[in-house]
Order: structure tokens, then sequence, then C-alpha cells
């Protein structure tokens, strides 16, 4: 094919197929109108979109935060998640306001264009949760704090963005330049954000029925998407759609650490006593409750919940399982439950300092990390006075 578009727009011809990728920025309405007109003129059998089925009714029906159900967030234990998925929709947003465009337009108009035009349409992007979560286990600790820290930067830092500026951010695409540059300081995160979906991204489009094909991604995955597709390379969708487990390393230490104290407060009532065993036990409840709570009162919680964060902490220590932060942040999504209006302002108020704690779905996470981090401090603080007890 001629290449009569821009060169964003580029066509791979696989045996007797056409793939027409079309690379877009997620914030340019220049980008939507190029969706439009490329849909319009190739009459393709098929029109494949950077979107997964979650992602897709949120743009579309426009209720993505309104429809969460926390309490299943907060069943499945992907806070986490859910707090960098606001991250990264906050950022995204910030930079489609300062050029009046909202993040995901030329997506939903790809859909749109697709369904005026009666084309099937076939969502090829892998589940955002799947990815989320792939890209926070493949991390260690001290790498998810620097992600953390590095999107707290970018959604907080504000800078003028000019069309010029963005028509180099568009090469990638807003959200992917991101990810590059995380990628770059912690390369598993780009094995996950990019070089996977790439390849998925890749085996959904060859997959998509028909023998035109226009496929409307990010910019970002542009050159990985056509290098999969000359080469006919196909992924095993199910290896990349499984969340990694837990390392073997962590569940050991997870199990061993409590066994460690429970035995050394028996060896100590075996040798010194009972009454030094009840001192240590009592230690340990304080150690780890009161700084738990603690946390739980800078975070303004409810006084249920700061009650409740002193006394989980000691025993979910003692357990891999659940964290003190889990009870914590359940019973305060029970007694003070987020409103609506907070859903629909979360990526607007995360930016600012002091709407973390009057909005009730940020405050969630404040109590979920700050009476964490209070159970994990006095976890080693218990545990270290009670070791040190044996000798």
């Amino acid at each position: 094919m001629e290449n009569k578009y821009t060169s964003d727009v580029t066509s791979v011809i696989v045996d007797d197929r056409e793939f027409i990728l079309v690379g877009t920025a997620h914030i340019s309405r220049q980008s939507a109108d190029l969706v439009r007109e490329v849909i319009e003129n190739e009459k393709p059998d098929c029109v494949s979109v950077e979107l997964d089925p979650q992602r897709y009714k949120a743009l579309s029906e426009k209720k993505k935060w309104e429809s969460l159900d926390l309490r299943a967030v907060i069943k499945n234990k992907q806070l986490t998640t859910l707090l960098i998925n606001i991250l990264l929709a906050s950022y995204q947003k910030k930079l489609g306001e300062k050029l009046g465009v909202t993040p995901g337009l030329e997506l939903l108009e790809a859909a749109n264009t697709a369904k005026e035009k009666n084309i099937p349409i076939e969502l090829c992007d892998r589940d955002v949760r799947i990815t989320l979560r792939r890209a926070w286990n493949s991390m260690s600790l001290w790498q998810k704090m620097k992600f953390l820290s590095f999107g707290l930067a970018g959604v907080f830092e504000d800078q003028e963005i000019s069309e010029e500026k963005l028509n180099e951010i568009k090469q990638k695409d807003a959200l992917n330049e991101l990810m590059r540059e995380l990628g770059e300081a912690m390369p598993p995160l780009k094995t996950v954000l990019i070089d996977e979906r790439d390849n998925y991204l890749a085996t959904k489009i060859q997959d998509s029925p028909g023998k035109k094909i226009v496929a409307v991604v990010g910019a970002g995955h542009l050159e990985g998407i056509k290098k999969a597709l000359e080469e006919k390379r196909k992924s095993d969708l199910k290896e990349i759609e499984i969340i990694p487990p837990v390392s073997p390393a962590w569940k050991w230490f997870g199990w061993g650490l409590p066994i460690v104290i429970l035995l050394s407060i028996f060896y100590i009532g075996y040798t010194k006593g009972m009454a030094e065993a009840q001192y240590n036990m009592i230690f340990w409840f304080l150690a780890n409750g009161i700084p738990s709570a603690f946390g739980a009162v800078i975070a303004l919680a409810h006084p249920l919940v700061i009650l409740t964060a002193f006394v989980a902490a000691p025993f979910t220590s003692l357990t891999p399982v659940i964290g003190a932060g889990y009870v914590a942040v359940f019973v305060q999504a029970y007694v003070v439950p987020p409103v609506v209006k907070e859903f629909q302002t979360v990526t607007d108020d995360i930016v600012k300092a002091g709407k973390w704690w009057s909005n009730k779905l940020l405050r969630l996470i404040l109590v979920f990390v700050l009476t964490g981090l209070g159970s994990a401090v006095g976890t080693y603080v218990g545990a270290y006075e009670i070791i040190s007890n044996l000798f």
C-alpha cells in the first residue's frame, strides 16, 4: 500500500493479508482524526483496537471509577494496583487537559467509527489489571518504591506542554513514554509493559478475522508490532496472562519469621520463666499495635479503624496471608465509604496533597499504606527485641 497518510500509519503484508497499523498518541485530537480517516478510506474487514474489555467499557460508559467494587479490590489485595492505575490515569489526564483532549479519545473514535460502518471490532490488549500486577510482581521492593515515587513526581509536576512537545511524545505515545523512562531505570517494568504487550497485541491482531485489518495502537508499540507481524511471530497468550506467584524465598521468610518469634517466646518462657515470656509477648503486641495505630491516626482514619489497627497488627504480623493494612482499610471502607463524587474526582484530587485526606477513596490508600508501614516497622522492632532476649 502506498502510504497516503502520515508516518504514523504503516502497512504490513503477510501472505494474503494486509495489516494497516495506525500509531497514535493517547492525548492527541490529531490522532483521533487520523484514525477515523484511515478506517473510512480503507474500509477494512476488521478494526483491532488497543483496549481490553474493562478499559473499553470505562471509556464508552464513562464510569471507570464510579463502578469500582472496592470490597472486591480489597479482598483480592489489589489496592496497590489501584493506586498505580490512578497515578497513570492522572498523569495522562493532566497532559490531555493541557491540550483539551480526553485521554483515549482516538481509541474510542476507532471503535465508534467501526460501529458506524458496521465493521467488526476486536479488543486486542491484555487486561490492564493483569499487566499492572505482572509489572508490580516483577519488581524488587526497592524498584517498587522507585516506581511509586516516580509516578507521584510525574503527577505532581506541573509543566507546560505544547503541540511541538506532543509531537516528540507522540512517537511513543504519552503513557508509553512514561513507561520507557521507567523501563530505563527498571528493566523488568519495560519487559512487562512494553515488550510483552507488543507481542500480545501482535498476536491478537493476527488473530483478528478478515484479510484487511486496521489496528489502532499506541505509537510506542508500532515498531514492535510491525516486527512481530513481519516475522509471523505469535506468542502463547496464556503464558503472559499468568500473574507470577510470590517468590518461594518470600514465602519462606513470611512463614519463617512468625515461627521464629513464637519459638523464641516459648524458649524464653522455658529457660527464663513465664514472667519474662509475658514481657516479650506484651512488647510484641505494643511494638506492632502502636505504630500501626499511629499510621491510622496520621491517615485521619475512623476511631474504630485506629482501634482495629492496634489490635490486628500483632496478629497479622504473625501470618503472611493478610496484613494489618488490609484489615484496617476494609474496616475504613465499611464505616467511611467513598461517595460517587470522590470516585469522579480522584484523578484530579490525587495531585493535591490535602485531598489525600478529604477524598475518602484516597484516604483509604493512606490508611492501607500507613497502617501497613507501621505494622512492618513494629514487626522488625519486636522481632529484634525478642530474638535479642534469647541471649
